[in-house]
């Protein structure tokens, strides 16, 4: 296990870890956060409450916990908060849940759910999606809609009786951004250039096993596995959690082995993998910044320096977008949704229940969703019709 130093991160009996805040600190509202057992995804934990203090110390965000009246919705979120069930919950879908929050507290916090209306719910999504777009307010919704199962299991309000169910929810059209290979490649080799080779090993696995950005970032010693002659990874996905094995070309291999090659510490199995660049004191002077484990926010500010040092500043595209390439690829080469499936770690058919029942991941599968990505690569490098508008004019 790496020494990772964390401010008010506390371990219990050798394992259990809390973050623990201070008495000035639970003047403002924090409470003793258990973080679960020792490791990546408790550091994530701890971190993250370590900022929000830090930006509520400077003012930057009001205090998280206030009083609210007994029973009312804000006082069965944070209720909600203190359990077990929470603290299970994956950091990002913590994060979810808080962005949602900050919607609904200011409306529905001091307020008993009982007596909120279809009327209120109404005019409250409508509001929201005038001030901050359907996207937020569609995350707004989706939090309410799983407080109000929440408040329904502590009895606090009748069950299948929620108001938001009578408003239609509108959604964000779904994104269709793919990649090329050559695209690709010129991100990796200008990344490696560029001193950011933690992050040209992430788009390079990115790329060959379609994983999504955080389960390549989260990856360790402890998720690598060979078969036969390949190697990859074996891990459960951050998201659904569901077992994904992702097989990495002989490129990425020696990629990957040139990267752990250069590190000047030693990988222990469940520490991070791939680090940020990190930055030596400048001309001027300043701190040494070593590098340390990939965060979501520095994944995504270091992919767009690169992509901004490829293709300047019109290009918009995401890491994440190399993972629906992967499908888009497949599916074009003739790959089978099981295949496809068992190969991104999720259940993309409409029957998911038999899909999680039948198809099993396994290495067939994954390799015949790879051999499908090839045909389906050079089938779209060869496709040269272009669609254009008819013009249809009668007979005069």
């Amino acid at each position: 296990m790496a020494n990772i130093k964390l401010k008010h991160y506390v371990i219990r009996k050798g394992k259990h870890a809390y973050w623990m805040p201070t008495p000035k600190m639970r003047a403002l509202g924090f409470q003793t956060v258990p973080c679960g057992h020792d490791g990546p995804d408790a550091w994530a934990i701890a971190r993250e409450w370590e900022e929000r203090y830090q930006r509520t110390r400077k003012g930057l965000e009001p205090p998280i916990l206030q009083v609210y009246p007994v029973n009312s919705v804000g006082d069965a979120f944070y209720r909600f908060r203190r359990t077990n069930e929470w603290a299970r919950k994956p950091p990002r879908t913590r994060e979810d849940w808080e962005r949602g929050w900050k919607y609904i507290e200011p409306i529905f916090g001091d307020v008993a759910p009982e007596t909120i209306s279809m009327e209120n719910m109404d005019i409250w999504y409508a509001s929201l999606i005038k001030k901050k777009g359907v996207g937020e307010a569609g995350r707004a919704m989706k939090t309410w809609r799983a407080l109000y199962t929440v408040m329904t299991a502590m009895k606090l309000c009748t069950p299948k009786q929620d108001p938001s169910r009578a408003i239609q929810k509108q959604s964000v059209p779904g994104r269709t951004q793919i990649w090329s290979e050559g695209e690709a490649t010129r991100l990796v080799k200008s990344a490696w250039r560029a001193g950011y080779k933690g992050l040209a090993c992430i788009i390079a696995i990115a790329w060959d096993t379609s994983f999504s950005p955080v389960d390549c970032r989260t990856l360790t010693p402890a998720h690598a596995v060979s078969a036969g002659d390949d190697w990859g990874f074996l891990t459960a996905r951050g998201k659904t959690t569901m077992t994904a094995f992702g097989i990495m070309s002989r490129r990425t291999r020696r990629l990957v082995q040139a990267y752990i090659a250069g590190l000047d510490y030693d990988l222990h199995d469940d520490a991070p993998i791939f680090r940020t660049r990190g930055a030596a004191p400048g001309p001027k002077g300043g701190r040494r910044h070593n590098p340390v484990p990939f965060t979501k926010g520095s994944l995504i500010d270091d992919f767009a320096d690169v992509r901004l040092l490829v293709f300047g500043k019109d290009e918009k595209r995401r890491l994440s977008d190399m993972r629906r390439t992967g499908a888009v690829e497949a599916v074009s080469g003739g790959g089978t949704v099981e295949s496809i499936a068992a190969k991104m770690g999720n259940s993309i058919d409409q029957n998911k229940t038999l899909q999680k029942t039948y198809i099993p991941v396994n290495l067939a599968a994954v390799r015949a969703a790879d051999e499908s990505r090839k045909i389906g690569r050079k089938n779209i490098a060869e496709e040269r019709n272009e669609i254009r508008k008819l013009k249809l004019v009668g007979k005069r």
